[in-house]
């Protein structure tokens, strides 16, 4: 891989130029894409079906189990990435959006789960 930064542009134009060189983009309809990524879903599900609860950072795992991870991590985003290109989505700018309409809707001040409001120095 090249020293160029890796942005949601760079995969979208990655994908759509693996999909035309194969000539897939006629199977890339919204339906095909999103059904094949809820495959991928599936396959990173089986992943942790029988771990029980894991801990960040994945103490206790192998390199293999976390480089398979990453592969199919990697598949649900790049098939997540080729589904909205193929929409005329703006994955970045909606998700910034979603992140600010989620601020609005889980305010701070409020929520319990929010490390300020355990704080003793009120």
């Amino acid at each position: 891989m090249s020293g160029e930064s890796v942005t949601l542009d760079l995969l979208q134009r990655k994908m759509d130029q693996f999909a035309k060189e194969r000539d897939w983009e006629k199977f890339h309809s919204p339906r095909n894409l999103l059904l094949a990524m809820v495959g991928e879903v599936g396959e990173l599900s089986e992943i942790f079906q029988w771990k029980g609860e894991v801990p960040k950072g994945l103490p206790g795992w192998k390199e293999e189990e976390k480089v398979h991870l990453g592969e199919e991590l990697s598949d649900v985003l790049l098939y997540l990435i080729r589904l909205s290109d193929i929409c005329g989505i703006d994955l970045g700018k909606a998700a910034l959006r979603k992140i600010e309409l989620n601020a609005l809707k889980y305010p701070v001040k409020g929520c319990s789960n929010n490390v300020s409001n355990t704080s003793t120095s009120d």
